[in-house]
């Protein structure tokens, strides 16, 4: 994808990786819009930054389709999609208790994610250029045991982004995932403060990096990430998970 001269909706860019990722689209010359559901903050970083604010719900079909609706009404030529959508929680599937918080990592990381393609993809494939982001995990092929809903939806990120990939290659639409890392982000309780995750900005450095000089890449998976993405595929799988699992 071209990193400049784009229109670009950000969907759940109120903080960590949907926000950084405002500022640097911003910062290389795009036209950004955020969209969020705290209509204070939307106002606020609309005030700092100059986006413009969008309010939207991704876990409500009548909320992302106002939310299209006023983003193509206000830029027409929006033409780079990045379906943030997600939600992490901690699950013990030992107790039925569990299934709650199962069905809102759903609603929001797998529906919240298709509902925004759905919105958006007949307008996408109207513009001469255009992009679809989507955002998956390491934990997606490497899991994580306190999060088993949260791990299987960003698998569902994976091998949907690789699907509808397939889908729209005769179409000027293409798609790009983003294999993220642990980051220091407010994703989980307590996330910002811990040093073994990776740093935002770094993240968001390493990313842009990829996106600026391999602008064919249909996956990102910077170096930080890859032990989890390839585990498999390199044949350490059951040390990695061990090794992911085991108390530090």
């Amino acid at each position: 994808m071209k990193t400049t001269g784009n229109t670009v909706f950000i969907a759940g860019a109120t903080q960590g990786i949907g926000l950084a990722l405002a500022l640097r689209f911003q910062e290389a010359g795009n036209t950004v819009v955020i969209g969020g559901r705290r209509k204070e903050v939307l106002d606020r970083l609309a005030a700092e930054h100059g986006f413009t604010p969008v309010e939207i719900d991704v876990t409500r079909t009548d909320s992302v389709l106002t939310a299209r609706d006023e983003v193509i009404a206000s830029h027409p030529g929006v033409n780079v999609l990045v379906a943030m959508a997600g939600i992490m929680e901690a699950e013990n599937v030992t107790t039925s208790e569990f299934l709650e918080t199962a069905k809102r990592t759903v609603e929001t990381n797998i529906l919240g994610t298709v509902r925004l393609v759905s919105a958006f993809t007949e307008h996408l494939q109207a513009q001469p250029d255009s992009t679809i982001i989507t955002v998956s995990s390491g934990l997606a092929h490497t899991p994580l045991r306190i999060t088993p809903s949260y791990n299987g939806s960003k698998a569902f990120i994976h091998l949907f982004s690789e699907t509808i990939r397939l889908q729209f290659a005769e179409t000027s639409v293409r798609v790009v995932e983003l294999c993220a890392p642990a980051l220091r982000t407010e994703l989980m309780p307590g996330g910002t403060q811990v040093e073994a995750f990776y740093p935002l900005a770094d993240y968001i450095d390493d990313t842009w990096a990829i996106l600026e000089t391999e602008p064919e890449v249909t996956e990102v998976v910077i170096d930080r990430v890859r032990p989890l993405r390839l585990a498999e595929v390199e044949n350490r799988y059951a040390e990695t998970v061990e090794v992911l699992n085991s108390p530090h």
